[in-house]
């Protein structure tokens, strides 16, 4: 615990609903101890009902603010103030500011310029200026979807353990069954939907892909092989929120392996250390599809042979006689 760094953790309530505590602590638990641990918002609204129990349970301290005039947000001011004098007093080494709004944007770039490091949270409708200004930033939405995912997997995997599910297969599917199973499709697809709306500051895996090849090609060892963590924590310092969970993966090596023109190895003891080089001719794709483009002939055209030699006519001068 001594070589952990320490974090203050600010919430705004505003912003943020109360189903991501769960997942705020247990995410910057990945990074240090949170010694701070405050949410700030207007509990005399009604809206503000659903963390008091969630408060309580995690040791999460609540700070009262008041709206002093209807349409403006005082919380984000009261918030700003309280990181300034936490930044002062030395005694953190890290912010985790929790917040969809863009107004926090140049807290966390001030708080960076102080050699803090900054982690932000917030859902996929968050704006690009915020997420930038932050050392890495988490999407609350996808770390909750992550989760069910692995909780459903581990209850079918379970069910097929004890082979619990064998007669409901063979059972046919009854008139509200059917009913029920087209609901849903059409729920999921109004939730592809939205998850696309909402995901557009994403940054896009084609972006990811593209700066990965570039990575690869300066590398200057002969052999071009990086790391699998040193390439990793490049692509977390120039995209702040990238996080192989936004893709659909869990380890960072089941992202890389859906890539086709990467080759991962494993070295040391046990194959402790994984390596990720380009695969051959890579660098030179787009070269090849240049060639590979078909080129209409033309027809030569024949020089010219003149068949009679040039003959030069020299033009007669005529004088008059004067008289």
């Amino acid at each position: 615990m001594l070589g952990e760094k320490r974090f203050a953790v600010l919430i705004d309530a505003d912003n943020v609903s109360a189903k991501y505590i769960k997942y705020i602590l247990d995410e910057i638990s990945n990074y240090g101890v949170a010694t701070y641990k405050r949410i700030y918002g207007d509990w005399t609204k009604p809206s503000a009902g659903s963390w008091k129990d969630v408060l309580l349970e995690n040791s999460v301290t609540p700070v009262q603010q008041y709206g002093y005039t209807v349409g403006k947000n005082a919380t984000d001011s009261a918030m700003i103030i309280d990181a300034m004098d936490i930044l002062y007093s030395g005694n953190v080494e890290g912010f985790c500011i929790v917040s969809s709004d863009s107004d926090f944007t140049k807290l966390a770039s001030r708080l960076r310029e102080s050699g803090m490091m900054v982690v932000g949270m917030g859902e996929r409708k968050t704006p690009k200026p915020f997420i930038a200004a932050c050392n890495q930033f988490k999407y609350l939405d996808v770390l909750a979807e992550t989760e069910k995912k692995s909780m459903e997997l581990e209850e079918n995997h379970i069910k097929t353990e004890l082979n619990i599910d064998k007669n409901v297969k063979n059972e046919p599917k009854k008139e509200k069954d059917i009913e029920n199973d087209n609901t849903n499709k059409v729920g999921r697809n109004t939730g592809i939907t939205e998850t696309i709306d909402a995901g557009k500051n994403m940054t896009d895996l084609g972006v990811i892909k593209s700066t990965i090849i570039k990575m690869m090609n300066e590398v200057d060892e002969e052999d071009q092989k990086m790391n699998m963590g040193e390439l990793g924590s490049r692509l977390v310092k120039r995209y702040p929120d990238f996080d192989v969970r936004n893709y659909g993966d869990t380890k960072l090596s089941k992202f890389l392996k859906k890539f086709d023109f990467l080759e991962i190895n494993t070295n040391g003891k046990g194959g402790s250390s994984m390596w990720v080089s380009l695969k051959a001719n890579v660098e030179q794709k787009p070269e090849v599809k240049a060639q590979e483009t078909p080129i209409t002939p033309t027809t030569p055209i024949p020089p010219t042979t003149s068949t009679s030699p040039t003959t030069t006519t020299k033009r007669k001068r005529t004088y008059k006689k004067k008289d």
